[in-house]
């Protein structure tokens, strides 16, 4: 039976129930406690900063115009409040990337009925690191460039009008591409591939980052909801049989 367009959201509760069940729970604990250490970490320097890069980005008004400045400053609020969440999720992704790796090994084994509940072993995990982070920096590839522009639009003043809901839009779209990479990843499908699968399941793949990146918006739930994403994007591959895509990969 065809999965309905937006059934991004569903994918993410079925990757949170999956994590809280016991025989993942060891394989959660990991990347949970880097992302507490990051999170904290971020939340304590944006409180002593916030303030400051939101009055550095705003634009200067003639005093005439003075008045705007009570409706620009939550936009950009937004704005400041956008870039500090993608930090933080790039951050704790590239340092999380392997526990992510090998969680999504296991998430998907236990989908497909061939998990035999291996004892967590150190170096299977070690093993994975050069690949995950090589994939994790050829992501960075992709993102910079674009976080880069609209950085830049964010500087020009009322050109940067539009910057909130292009961060916005590219945050979504990032998400998707960021847990979906993990299961892709471990398939070895190619990195214009996984882009070009996500592309052909466009809404399914934007209702699933939309619902992640709502869910990572909400602080300390934001914590749990990494790995579940992550557990969730293995939901999204195998029952959108992402395997189908490394057919053309192996034909080459």
């Amino acid at each position: 039976m065809q999965a309905p367009v937006l059934s991004g959201p569903d994918y993410l509760r079925q990757g949170l129930k999956l994590v809280l069940s016991p025989g993942l729970r060891l394989f959660v604990l990991l990347p949970l406690t880097i992302n507490l250490v990051l999170f904290f970490g971020l939340i304590y320097l944006a409180g002593h900063q916030f303030s400051l890069w939101v009055d550095t980005l705003m634009p200067s008004l003639p005093n005439w115009l003075s008045f705007l400045s009570y409706i620009l400053w939550p936009l950009f609020v937004v704005l400041v409040a956008l870039m500090v969440f993608f930090t933080f999720t790039l951050l704790a992704n590239i340092i999380a990337a392997p526990f992510n790796g090998f969680l999504a090994e296991k998430v998907e084994a236990v989908l497909r009925g061939s998990d035999q509940s291996p004892p967590f072993s150190w170096s299977e995990l070690f093993a994975m690191v050069p690949r995950t982070l090589s994939r994790e920096l050829r992501k960075l590839g992709y993102f910079l460039p674009r976080t880069i522009a609209l950085f830049i639009l964010s500087l020009i003043p009322m050109v940067n009008l539009i910057a909130a809901p292009l961060w916005l839009v590219f945050g979504i779209w990032m998400m998707a591409i960021q847990y979906i990479d993990y299961p892709a990843d471990n398939h070895k499908l190619g990195w214009n591939e996984m882009l070009a699968w996500l592309r052909e399941k466009r809404w399914k793949s934007l209702s699933f980052g939309g619902s992640v990146y709502l869910a990572l918006l909400i602080p300390f739930v934001n914590i749990l909801m990494m790995p579940a994403a992550v557990a969730g994007a293995v939901v999204f591959w195998v029952r959108e049989e992402g395997e189908k895509a490394l057919v053309p990969t192996r034909a080459r």
